[in-house]
């Protein structure tokens, strides 16, 4: 995938060459909060294959948790460009509305279903899991 994107103000740009490892929605409450409600739509792909072409990002973690995911964002509009989780080293997880071309994007799966709200919609015949990978399905 090559693609590029950036913030709402257009401060902040960055460039993908990479293959997508992962494409789909996440509706973990931590991501409600940053979508502002709704399932949060992502592609991660491996950490080389992205780099900021213009600005610098401003990073927040919560102190308050032992693993946090690390939020980058605009310092000027706020938007949120990706998240790098402990978990996941070496790769990014770019935020679809960010894309300049965000129809690139072709969801595969739904994750932290446990935590979908009821106005949440799935394409027709997505597949679910209850929380992250190895977890259950959801029907």
């Amino acid at each position: 995938m090559k693609a590029e994107g950036g913030c709402y103000c257009g401060g902040l740009r960055y460039e993908i060459d990479g293959d997508p490892m992962f494409q789909g929605q996440c509706h973990c409450r931590q991501c409600q909060y940053i979508s502002g409600g709704g399932p949060n739509y992502l592609v991660v792909l491996p950490e080389a294959g992205f780099r900021y072409s213009q600005g610098t990002c401003k990073g927040f973690n919560r102190t308050d948790l032992e693993a946090p995911v690390t939020r980058e964002f605009c310092p000027e509009c706020g938007t949120h460009i990706l998240s790098r989780a402990p978990s996941m080293e070496g790769v990014v997880i770019v935020k679809v509305g960010t894309l300049d071309d965000p129809s690139v994007f072709t969801p595969a799966l739904a994750i932290h279903m446990l935590d979908r709200q009821p106005f949440h919609v799935l394409p027709e015949g997505m597949a679910g899991l209850e929380r992250g990978p190895g977890s259950a399905p959801v029907s």
